[in-house]
């Protein structure tokens, strides 16, 4: 149905791309609640809580080559050494060790009692039990102490950090098995139309299939968020209603598309002015001019323009930072990217466009040109861009060969 007009049913209200972005962001509180995950699942998510060393760690002195253990001092007197045992990686040599011994070692194996330098096994040679060193190490060398990484009591990790590879493993270091992180956000999502058909399912005269479910699943599984998909909603206010009250108990967010619109089906924004509340409508954009905002109850609302180019752009530049903040996670406004056209790129004053390009980078730096059509029914030009060419306001057409801002789909991600 169709998507990129206005809508009578609210105030006259248009706002600029920022104004929206900024609005929509002064709206939302980060989820506070929490959840207890084992460590394996753990990665990416917001820690909720301080990490503090239990231990030392590592707990013990080790070796940091496969060498040989021995005093140091003994080495004021000689330079061949007796080997009275080996000490292993979890199984260590229990017994002292006396001036003029040592002890093969192993990378990781806890140093012996008497023992304070290690000498690697390429610096030395062995017959029978007598091990002779070719170098003089200094005292300490090759020693791992206590510690060394992190001390007892020390604050590792702080509330509020995302979880790398490099932070479990330091939780793993100090045996904790589950960490207590922020939970998912829960963000439902659904598409509405009479025109709109399963997968699979045969097309009656004026059907089509519907896409969006499927583009705006892929875009949310990008995020750290758990899916609610809806289905597809038929054009009747019961049933755009029933799908809005399981919103609003189950989810955090939901996302509509189509339905947002001056058709006399579209009762998506008449069921939101029912149940819950509207921020703003409509923005001086393009694709994408109607986007609904606002609350059901404690659920964030999205609705989306129904041509699947426009809900891919109003996705990216407002939904995706609010969900981000949601989940409470640094929003930064993505970069732009001067760039030289190498197409002429219709447009017209009055609204920001975001048309869709194929950018290429050069030694002289980014030069991109237009998919082509430009109407936002064509997903095509979306599957085909890596980038949207950003149109100011106020600009009109421009030449090839002029300087433009692109902003490329890899920083939106």
């Amino acid at each position: 149905m169709p998507a990129d007009v206005t809508c009578d049913v609210l105030p006259e209200t248009v706002l600029t791309v920022e104004q929206a972005q900024e609005r929509i962001l002064e709206t939302i509180q980060a989820i506070t609640e929490t959840e207890q995950l084992e460590l394996s699942q753990a990665n990416g998510r917001l820690l909720a809580e301080t990490i503090q060393a239990g231990f030392d760690v590592p707990p013990h002195r080790n070796s940091a080559m496969d060498g040989y253990a021995f005093a140091h001092e003994s080495l004021a007197s000689t330079a061949t050494l007796q080997q009275i045992g080996i000490s292993w990686a979890g199984r260590p040599y229990l017994g002292s060790v006396s001036l003029g011994e040592c002890v093969r070692i192993m990378t990781g194996a806890c140093l012996p009692e008497g023992t304070d330098t290690v000498e690697m096994q390429e610096n030395t040679q062995q017959q029978a039990d007598q091990i002779t060193l070719h170098t003089r190490p200094q005292c300490g060398e090759h020693v791992r102490y206590p510690g060394d990484d992190f001390k007892q009591g020390e604050i590792i990790l702080e509330t509020g950090r995302k979880l790398t590879a490099a932070d479990l493993g330091l939780i793993a270091s100090l045996g904790i098995p589950a960490v207590k992180v922020i939970r998912k956000p829960r963000i439902a999502f659904l598409s509405t139309g009479d025109e709109l058909q399963t997968l699979g399912t045969p097309l009656a005269w004026g059907q089509i299939y519907d896409s969006n479910r499927y583009t705006l699943r892929a875009l949310l599984q990008n995020l750290p968020v758990e899916l609610i998909d809806l289905g597809i909603i038929p054009d009747q206010p019961q049933a755009v209603e029933q799908a809005f009250i399981q919103a609003q108990q189950q989810a955090d967010l939901l996302i509509t598309s189509g339905g947002v619109s001056v058709g006399e089906a579209d009762f998506v924004t008449r069921s939101l002015q029912k149940l819950g509340e509207i921020n703003f409508w409509k923005m001086a954009m393009k694709p994408g001019k109607p986007l609904a905002q606002g609350r059901l109850g404690n659920c964030l609302f999205f609705g989306l323009p129904g041509n699947p180019v426009s809900v891919m752009a109003t996705f990216l530049l407002f939904v995706r930072p609010a969900i981000l903040k949601l989940a409470g996670i640094n929003v930064v406004q993505p970069r732009l990217h001067p760039a030289l056209t190498l197409t002429p790129l219709k447009k017209v004053p009055g609204r920001k466009d975001f048309q869709r390009g194929i950018y290429t980078e050069t030694a002289e730096g980014y030069q991109v040109r237009s998919t082509g059509k430009q109407e936002s029914h064509l997903l095509r030009s979306m599957s085909q861009a890596n980038c949207f060419i950003v149109l100011e306001r106020d600009s009109g057409d421009v030449e090839a060969g002029s300087q433009v801002n692109i902003l490329l789909f890899e920083s939106l991600s």
